[in-house]
């Protein structure tokens, strides 16, 4: 997963601008953000404050961990039922 170049307490101060009366446009010009990335920010983060950001993140780190595992492991017991079949 790609690294963000804004922390998690800049992206909720941009969108806590959004929620006090700042408009998107002026709030992507001040920091350097497309509007599609500030509306994805706010799709995903809207409402949370953040520790529930951190414990977001943690989760997707776990995830993406969990699947790479799972997927080593479905790799290697293909390799056994086609070493038990005799198709080596």
């Amino acid at each position: 997963m790609r690294k963000s170049r804004f922390t998690d307490s800049q992206i909720l101060a941009m969108l806590k601008q959004n929620e006090q009366g700042a408009s998107v446009a002026n709030i992507c010009r001040e920091h350097g953000v497309s509007s599609a990335q500030f509306y994805q920010w706010r799709f995903r983060f809207d409402g949370m404050d953040a520790s529930m950001m951190k414990r977001l993140k943690e989760l997707e780190i776990e995830n993406a961990r969990l699947t790479k595992m799972y997927a080593e492991e479905k790799l290697k017991a293909e390799i056994r039922q086609e070493v038990i079949e005799g198709k080596y």
